[in-house]
């Protein structure tokens, strides 16, 4: 399985109770007909303790089986329509593109406080 991860700038000219508008409403449903596409995870970036505004304003996570599957649904026409409405609510100088393997850690619960059998 492979992960495409796309960091989301907002235009500067759109706030972001429309921008989460336009990913949720426009964006989202052409993002689900992706060909192949087995899993979409949208993170909203929330500012960091000292009230900063993040640098990005969403973090989408596009899951397909295998490098050939993803190139295959970018470069279908559901890619293609996903690709044409990028620059309606993206600052296109600054997204990021990433293909990442994911490597899940898992981490053992605190049995300090639970009865011993």
């Amino acid at each position: 399985m492979v992960k495409f991860v796309v960091l989301l700038p907002r235009r500067s000219d759109m706030s972001r109770a429309d921008f989460e508008r336009h990913l949720r409403e426009t964006h989202q449903p052409l993002i689900t007909k992706l060909p192949g596409l087995r899993r979409l995870v949208l993170n909203y970036v929330q500012p960091d303790p000292t009230g900063s505004p993040p640098a990005y304003d969403a973090v989408a996570e596009d899951w397909f089986n295998d490098p050939a599957a993803l190139g295959a649904a970018l470069g279908s026409p559901e890619g293609q329509a996903v690709a044409n409405d990028t620059a309606n609510f993206l600052d296109m100088d600054n997204v990021q593109f990433m293909i990442v393997e994911e490597e899940e850690i898992l981490l053992t619960t605190d049995t300090s406080t639970a009865p011993i059998a």
